[in-house]
């Protein structure tokens, strides 16, 4: 979908706040209320627009450890894949899960109140499954950046 200078203003803005009112983001991005809501629904239905949903700040809800967990499965049969990924879309405690390339099959970002709970969801779950080779865990002593914002510059 080809976007123009406006369409990028509103994604920006909306990038920075889904809540905006068409009217809030007609001031923003200096359009009329009814363009805005028009080019909005134009970019839902390409798909541009995935979805809208508050950003939660998970030390403050009690999921103050995050964890960076690279798994190699015993094998790499299509199968495994499939049943591997279907249990992770099970896993509450998993944010985020890639299959990459390098020296691991997949890398899960993993969110947990306390070394325990995360100690828990490795040892009696994780580790469990008779399909994991290996499993390697780097625990996020800081973070440096935390945003799933694109860069929209370079659009157009």
């Amino acid at each position: 979908m080809p976007l123009d200078r406006y369409d990028r203003l509103i994604l920006d803005a909306l990038q920075k706040d889904g809540a905006l009112t068409n009217a809030q983001l007609s001031e923003r991005v200096h359009l009329s209320a009814s363009q805005c809501s028009r080019r909005r629904a134009a970019l839902e239905s390409a798909g541009v627009i995935e979805g809208y949903r508050a950003r939660l700040n998970a030390g403050k809800l009690g999921l103050g450890i995050r964890v960076v967990v690279r798994v190699n499965l015993r094998t790499h049969a299509k199968t495994a894949d499939m049943d591997f990924s279907a249990w992770i879309e099970r896993q509450p405690e998993v944010q985020a899960a890639f299959s990459v390339s390098g020296d691991a099959d997949y890398v899960l970002h993993v969110r947990a109140s306390d070394l325990e709970s995360f100690s828990n969801f490795l040892h009696e779950r994780l580790l469990l499954r008779p399909d994991i080779a290996q499993v390697r865990s780097d625990f996020v002593l800081k973070t440096l950046k935390d945003s799933d914002a694109l860069d929209l510059s370079n659009l157009g």
